[in-house]
C-alpha cells in the first residue's frame, strides 16, 4: 500500500507514451508507434509499420519487463496475439488497458542516463551507464555529473557524460545534444526524475529514446497547465482524483495559511489528521504496522487556520466507513496545537458528535500545546505530550477499538 501511497501523494507518474511526447517536443527522436487498445488495433498498427514490434503495457509501474509487461511481435498476427494476452493480464496490480506498440529498434549500443536530485549537495544530478537495460542497477560504472536546477544547462555537462560513457566523434556530439535537452526537459517540466533506459544508438548511428520513465512534483503542477494538456494517458490513469480528494484540494486553497487538504483515500474506518516535518509517512506506517486500516493519508501543518482543520476534519468524518479519528503529529514548532485542537473539535460539533467518542488519539506537543490542551480537557478528550512516542500513541488505538 505504501508504495502506491508514494506514488499518488509525492508524485505525479507520467505514462511513458505521454513522456515521449513532452520529449519529442525537445526534438527528442522516439520510435515510430501509436497506442492500441484491442488485438485488432495491434494487428493494423503492426501491419502498418510492416516490421518486428515490441509491445508495452501503458501503467504507472516500474519492472515491466520482468512483470511480463512487455512483449516482442514478428508479425502482425504475433502482435494480435501478444496484445489479446497482455489487455486480460494484472501486472503490478494494475490492468492493461492501453498499449504501446512500437517499431522494434536495431541495436548497435545501448545506455542508461538518469536525472534527479542529490538531497545532500542540494542539486540536480545527471547519471549515465554504458549497462542500459533492466538490470542497470548491477553496473559497475556509473558516469555522474551536477547541474544547477535554477540555471540552463551547460553543454560541457552533456559532452562530459558522452565521453566518460567512452563515446567519440559524432556519437559524442550527438549524445551531448540530447543529454543537454534532457536536462532542459527535467528543469522546465518541473521534474523529479527522468530516466531513459535505454536510449540506443542505432544501427545508423541516430539516438532513439527506447523507453523512458518521468515523475513530477506535483506542488509545481499548478505552473504545468501546458504540460498536462499533453499527457491525455496519464490523466486517464494517474492525475485523477476522486471527488474526496477535490474537496480536500479546495479546503486547503481556501486560504493560504499552512496545509491541510492534502489527502488520499483509502477503505479502512480510522480516520486520519497526522503531520510535522515530514512525520506524515512514518505516522501512517506506524497505523498499518499496528494492524489498523487507515480511511486516509493526509498532510497538515505550517500552522493551518482552524477553519482549515474544522473542515478537513468534517469531510474525512463524513465519509461513511469512518468512526474513528487519530490526530498525531511531531513536536511541533511552526503549528499552534491549540488551533488545531480548536479546528478538530468545532468540526466534530458541527457534525452533531462528541468528541471524546470520536477521537481515538490526539498527540500535537509543541507551540501552544498547554492552551490546546485545555481545550481538549474541555471536552474531555484525553491527549499524550511528547512523553509518549509515536509508536506508543498509535499503539494506545487499539485499545479504543
Amino acid at each position: 500500500m505504501r508504495t502506491r501511497l508514494l506514488y499518488k501523494v509525492l508524485i505525479v507518474k507520467i505514462l511513458e507514451i505521454d513522456a515521449k511526447t513532452i520529449l519529442s517536443k525537445h526534438s527528442l527522436a522516439i520510435p515510430q508507434g501509436t497506442v492500441v487498445t484491442s488485438p485488432m488495433e495491434a494487428f493494423n498498427a503492426a501491419d502498418s509499420l510492416s516490421r518486428p514490434v515490441v509491445l508495452k503495457v501503458q501503467i504507472p509501474s516500474s519492472g515491466r519487463m520482468k512483470a511480463g509487461g512487455v512483449k516482442f511481435a514478428q508479425t502482425p498476427d504475433e502482435a494480435k496475439n501478444e496484445a489479446a494476452v497482455l489487455l486480460q493480464t494484472t501486472i503490478n496490480n494494475y490492468s492493461a488497458n492501453n498499449i504501446l506498440l512500437e517499431e522494434k529498434l536495431s541495436v548497435n549500443s545501448e545506455i542508461f542516463l538518469g536525472i534527479t536530485y542529490d538531497a545532500d549537495s542540494r542539486t540536480g544530478v545527471i547519471l549515465g551507464s554504458v549497462s542500459g537495460g533492466i538490470d542497470v542497477e548491477k553496473s559497475d560504472k556509473i558516469a555522474r555529473a551536477i547541474f544547477s536546477p535554477q540555471l540552463p544547462p551547460p553543454d560541457y555537462i552533456g559532452r562530459q557524460i558522452a565521453i566518460e560513457l567512452g563515446y567519440e566523434s559524432k556519437d559524442l556530439l550527438n549524445l551531448s545534444r540530447i543529454i543537454t535537452a534532457l536536462v532542459t526537459c527535467f528543469i522546465q517540466s518541473d521534474a523529479l526524475l527522468l530516466e531513459v533506459n535505454p536510449l540506443i544508438l542505432t544501427s545508423d548511428h541516430e539516438w532513439v529514446i527506447a523507453d523512458v520513465h518521468m515523475e513530477l512534483d506535483d506542488d509545481a503542477l499548478f505552473r504545468q497547465k501546458e504540460l498536462l494538456k499533453h499527457v491525455p494517458y496519464s490523466n486517464d490513469l494517474v492525475l485523477q482524483t476522486s471527488d474526496f480528494e477535490q474537496l480536500a484540494k479546495e479546503i486547503d486553497s481556501s486560504d493560504h495559511r499552512g496545509v491541510a487538504g492534502r489527502l488520499v483515500a483509502f477503505d479502512g474506518n480510522l480516520g486520519m489528521l497526522m503531520g510535522g516535518g515530514g512525520a506524515s509517512m512514518t505516522i501512517f506506517d506506524a497505523v498499518l504496522n499496528a494492524g489498523l486500516n487507515p480511511a486516509n493519508y493526509c498532510e497538515i501543518g505550517g500552522n493551518p487556520s482552524v477553519k482549515k482543520v474544522k473542515e478537513l476534519t468534517k469531510l474525512i468524518l463524513q465519509q461513511p466507513s469512518v468512526d474513528k479519528l487519530a490526530v498525531i503529529m511531531n513536536v511541533v514548532s511552526n503549528t499552534r496545537t491549540d488551533l488545531v485542537a480548536r479546528g478538530v473539535i468545532k468540526g466534530i460539533v458541527e457534525l452533531g458528535l462528541i468528541p471524546k467518542d470520536v477521537i481515538s488519539v490526539f498527540r500535537i506537543p509543541g507551540s501552544w500545546e498547554k492552551e490546546g490542551y485545555d481545550i481538549l480537557d474541555h471536552y474531555k478528550v484525553s491527549y499524550f505530550g511528547r512523553e509518549t512516542s509515536i509508536d506508543e500513541a498509535v499503539d494506545s488505538i487499539k485499545c479504543r477499538f
